[in-house]
């Protein structure tokens, strides 16, 4: 195994491990949820393994459902955002997805933002669609949405610039 596999294992556990200890205690006024272990999802390498994506994916989806007693609404959004997350890179990078030169642990740029909040909103409006499940209440998914997207996203930025390895 290559250091490759040893950075994405330490990631799965030291994000799950974060999200279940520190993150899932954070509710400010019912609204906002951060929820940094989609970073897992995010950071995971582009020509990494497509299978072992999604198996991972819906794995800490479905371990952090069971900490959170969610009944398979972080499996089940882990495992969306997993799948359409070659789509969203292709609509942010355009070619230089297609080439494989993304890294997104480098200086943010807007490319880099616009898939940081493209996964991001769309990984909290799904999970919290299928949390609450009612259009009637379409309102309050979308300022769950919106205000947990801004708040993650900050902590995204912080956890990537934290984690980032230095050049020498």
């Amino acid at each position: 195994m290559n250091s490759a596999v040893f950075i994405n294992i330490a990631r799965f556990i030291l994000l799950l491990a974060g999200q279940i200890l520190i993150f899932n205690n954070l509710d400010f006024l019912g609204y906002i949820n951060p929820y940094p272990y989609i970073l897992f999802i995010i950071l995971y390498p582009v020509n990494g393994n497509k299978t072992g994506l999604l198996l991972a994916s819906f794995f800490l989806g479905l371990t952090l459902d069971m900490f959170c007693n969610s009944g398979g609404v972080h499996a089940a959004a882990s495992l969306l955002l997993a799948y359409y997350r070659p789509y969203i890179f292709k609509f942010s990078f355009g070619l230089s997805y297609e080439y494989q030169t993304v890294k997104l642990n480098d200086v943010l740029t807007m490319e880099r933002f616009s898939f940081l909040l493209i996964a991001v909103i769309f990984h909290h409006f799904t999970l919290f669609l299928l949390e609450i499940f009612r259009f009637t209440f379409l309102f309050e998914i979308l300022l769950k949405t919106i205000v947990s997207t801004l708040f993650t996203l900050l902590i995204c930025i912080l956890i990537i610039y934290l984690i980032k390895p230095n050049k020498r």
